[in-house]
């Protein structure tokens, strides 16, 4: 079974002290759901996996027993450059993620080409009830809508969404931190207006004032905007 050489392969570069590292922090992740293998190693595994015709039945071996198995599904995914595919296997895959690293991780270089049919996915996932489903959904309208084809209905989705998550609410404030940044103008009366929950927009705006992308100028002004 492949899944079970995965297995075999990920112990044997095990990283005991990056173990404990990451198990501090990625809640609720603890030791024994860790095997400790650094990123690095998991991208380049996960290219060489790619290469391989019964990599369908990890991918179908859900859900798995460790964080590093997730990891390396999240890269491997991420790796498909057959949209239809890859978009099958994201849908397959986002009801198991249950961390934010998995999370934010799992980026499909695909879905750049195929945006129009990524936003309609997004519309549905960020209704989820799931929340690292909604925190991808974030995630990729952050990531492939806040450039050339900007529109106010992507602030718009992200605005609406009210949750008690700490990571979907973190997600948002970091998008609308990174849309001050691309869309200053587009994007502040959002934050003026105060269309976001109190927690999130004041977080939003202490990421924006930390981020190099704003201007002093612009970071003065948003702090007056706190709650």
């Amino acid at each position: 079974m492949i899944a079970d050489e995965i297995r075999e392969n990920l112990f044997k570069m095990q990283d005991i002290k990056y173990r404990d590292f990451q198990s501090k922090l990625i809640p609720p992740k603890t030791d024994d759901d860790i095997i400790g293998v650094r990123t690095p190693e998991l991208r380049k595994y996960a290219k060489d996996l790619l290469k391989r015709e019964d990599i369908g039945e990890f991918l179908s071996s859900l859900p798995h027993k460790y964080f590093d198995e997730n990891q390396l599904h999240a890269f491997i995914i991420s790796g498909i450059k057959d949209y239809d595919r890859c978009m099958e296997e994201v849908c397959s895959f986002l009801p198991y993620v249950d961390n934010w690293a998995t999370c934010d991780q799992m980026s499909p270089k695909v879905f750049k080409k195929h945006r129009p049919e990524l936003f309609k996915q997004i519309k549905k996932w960020i209704k989820s009830k799931d929340t690292y489903t909604v925190r991808f959904s974030v995630g990729m309208l952050m990531q492939h809508f806040l450039d050339e084809d900007f529109d106010p209905k992507y602030p718009d989705m992200v605005s609406a969404i009210r949750s008690d998550e700490y990571y979907i609410n973190m997600m948002t404030a970091w998008y609308f931190a990174t849309a001050l940044a691309k869309q200053y103008d587009a994007v502040l009366p959002y934050i003026e207006e105060k269309k976001l929950d109190k927690w999130t927009h004041n977080k939003a705006i202490q990421k924006s004032v930390e981020s190099f992308r704003i201007t002093p100028e612009q970071k003065s002004y948003l702090k007056t905007l706190k709650y």
